[in-house]
């Protein structure tokens, strides 16, 4: 029995399900393990100050969302220096030291990468993420003190999963975060450092109802 799970304990590792541990309850990862972790996982983790933490995958609702904002961003910035980029793409922010996967990120002008992973970019305009219950704590709380400490970015937009309501954090001239916009049904919000607008009827047109039981 102990070699059977020994065996299973060593396939999940493989792929990126479990992660190796030392008798250290919790071991720390330099950001050079981490980055050959991801490149061969199945599965995405963060990084946060040398602990791995593997992320929880999203539901149709959360994919036809963030695919909604991505065609909506990407029409509007068709003739800007501007890219959108899905969830694949990592933020690395410097201080505190963390590397995430958000769910959406728009950068402008000069893609700068950071110098440890070359699969993360370090200067977004605007990072979205669309939240769900078991998330809204986290997006709201510890990921936004993360995501104000990159210089960069000027929005911070946070998309409720399960009803039409977009809403829009932005840094002032004095470095400080405030709510400047909340959009629901019949409104629309407005990201002024990519010059784009989100409708959010047009967002959530498409938003399949759950089956009944």
């Amino acid at each position: 029995m102990m070699r059977l799970r020994k065996a299973v304990r060593a396939v999940l590792v493989k792929s990126g399900m479990l992660l190796p541990m030392n008798d250290n309850e919790h071991r720390r990862f330099t950001i050079a393990e981490y980055v050959e972790l991801e490149r061969y996982s199945n599965v995405k983790h963060e990084y946060i100050d040398g602990l791995v933490v593997a992320m929880g995958g999203g539901t149709v609702r959360h994919a036809r969302l963030a695919a909604s904002i991505i065609a909506a961003l990407e029409q509007q910035l068709a003739d800007r220096p501007c890219e959108v980029y899905t969830s694949d793409a990592r933020i690395r922010i410097q201080d505190p030291n963390v590397i995430t996967y958000p769910d959406i990120s728009v950068g402008c002008g000069p893609v700068e990468v950071d110098d440890t992973d070359e699969c993360a970019q370090t200067n977004p305009t605007v990072l979205i993420e669309v939240t769900s219950p078991s998330s809204e704590g986290y997006d709201r709380g510890k990921k936004f003190a993360f995501y104000r400490a990159i210089p960069s970015l000027r929005e911070y937009v946070i998309v409720d999963q399960e009803e039409p309501s977009i809403e829009v954090f932005r840094r002032g001239e004095d470095g400080t975060w405030s709510l400047a916009e909340h959009g629901k049904a019949g409104e629309r919000v407005a990201l002024p450092s990519i010059g784009c607008v989100l409708d959010v009827d047009a967002i959530y047109r498409n938003r399949r109802p759950r089956a009944s039981n």
